[in-house]
């Protein structure tokens, strides 16, 4: 009888093996903390990651009561890009350096609202840009580099005759912001490095501003309430923030796939000859850090953080900060190819998703990137495909 019973349990624990699935790789997911967070810190990144993805916002946790989403894990589902459904307006500047006119209700379209209320609807013929959630992978490095290491890649009067400028987003910052050693004041203002147009300096002001025009959450960094324009007491603590803004901080950056492939291998080539990289800038490294795992590390993140002129194209008559209308950051491309896991299997890309795929994302580049979709155009198939290859790895 005692022999059965060991049989049994052996066969029903092999048995659970055998369904229980295979956890995915690595470097198929975006999700997960840096390498090498103490203990103290590996708690904080878990009481972050609970706000950031398990904490959802109703009426009697102060949402709205206009709103674009419930929480912030609605528009960074397993931290990877949004999609169509939660895509945000933004509208009320025109022009570079002017405050955007808050009396018709911008910066931003509240598009939801609570029971009782009406939701926000975008003023009649005014310009307005629609922008598609980013992935929040790998920010703390972005974060950890230095505004010299940034300025080194502008090139506002294209001194080197390549027809690539790159110019910083310079931003007047919010009350609550204390510079670090690395950001260099110019009259006032700052480098953006975080957003579409590179319109939050800092993780912090990224985070206290989602909170506010997405979710219509008040904290004692920014206590006026989007829809009544009134201060009102603080909706989520101080260390609620801190601790998101730690775990953006800490989120791991993206492992690329498939790196000896060889038309992967090819496609990186073909990247660099047609000039992607002279705004993707594959690698950087960061300075010494108050966390350990950003201090001194190389990474590939695709981007310089800088604005570029993208064309008419993708003019959507819309600006924030200093940037020109037709002005964008330069999107970091790692985690690319793993974009259509939180886009619901299909390609959301450029800064509203209007691209369904990336070779529409190519096509779509103008102004100073014209010349590298000149010159993806007449590359031959096979090399296009390499090309596509090697982004998808990313």
């Amino acid at each position: 009888m005692k022999s059965f019973i060991l049989i049994f349990i052996f066969c029903a624990v092999l048995g659970c093996e055998k369904i229980i699935p295979e956890p995915p790789a690595e470097n198929e997911i975006l999700d997960g903390p840096l390498q090498g967070l103490n203990t103290a810190e590996q708690a904080q990144f878990l009481a972050g990651d609970v706000a950031f993805n398990d904490e959802v916002f109703s009426t009697s946790s102060g949402l709205g009561p206009t709103f674009v989403a419930t929480s912030c894990g609605s528009c960074h589902a397993g931290d990877g890009k949004g999609h169509p459904f939660t895509t945000l307006t933004r509208f009320g500047q025109t022009l570079p350096n002017v405050p955007p006119n808050l009396s018709i209700g911008g910066p931003q379209l509240q598009n939801r609202a609570i029971p009782g209320y009406t939701p926000e609807k975008l003023p009649e013929g005014v310009p307005y840009m629609k922008m598609t959630p980013p992935a929040v992978t790998g920010l703390g490095l972005l974060s950890a580099l230095t505004d010299q290491q940034i300025l080194a890649y502008a090139d506002p009067d294209d001194l080197d005759g390549d027809g690539i400028s790159g110019v910083p987003n310079y931003v007047n910052p919010p009350d609550y912001f204390v510079p670090k050693w690395f950001h260099r004041e110019v009259n006032g203002r700052y480098i953006g490095r975080f957003g579409k147009k590179a319109a939050a300096i800092d993780l912090q002001q990224q985070t206290v501003t989602a909170y506010n025009q997405d979710m219509g959450i008040t904290s004692t960094f920014e206590p006026v309430d989007p829809f009544s324009g009134f201060t009102v007491d603080p909706e989520v603590s101080d260390q609620t923030i801190r601790d998101v803004v730690f775990y953006l901080r800490t989120l791991k950056a993206p492992i690329q796939r498939s790196r000896e492939n060889q038309q992967v291998i090819r496609g990186k080539a073909l990247f660099n000859q047609i000039q992607c990289g002279a705004c993707h800038i594959p690698q950087w490294t960061t300075p010494s850090s108050d966390i350990a795992s950003i201090s001194n590390k190389t990474f590939y993140p695709y981007t310089d953080l800088l604005l570029h002129d993208m064309g008419a194209g993708l003019d959507d008559g819309v600006t924030e900060g200093s940037a020109e209308t037709y002005e964008w950051r330069t999107p970091s491309l790692w985690g690319l190819g793993l974009s259509p896991v939180s886009q619901g299997g299909s390609y959301f890309l450029m800064h509203d998703g209007r691209a369904g795929s990336i070779e529409e994302a190519i096509l779509m580049h103008g102004g100073e990137a014209l010349n590298s979709k000149v010159q993806y155009e007449a590359l031959m198939p096979v090399e296009q495909q390499a090309l596509i290859k090697f982004l998808e790895s990313l």
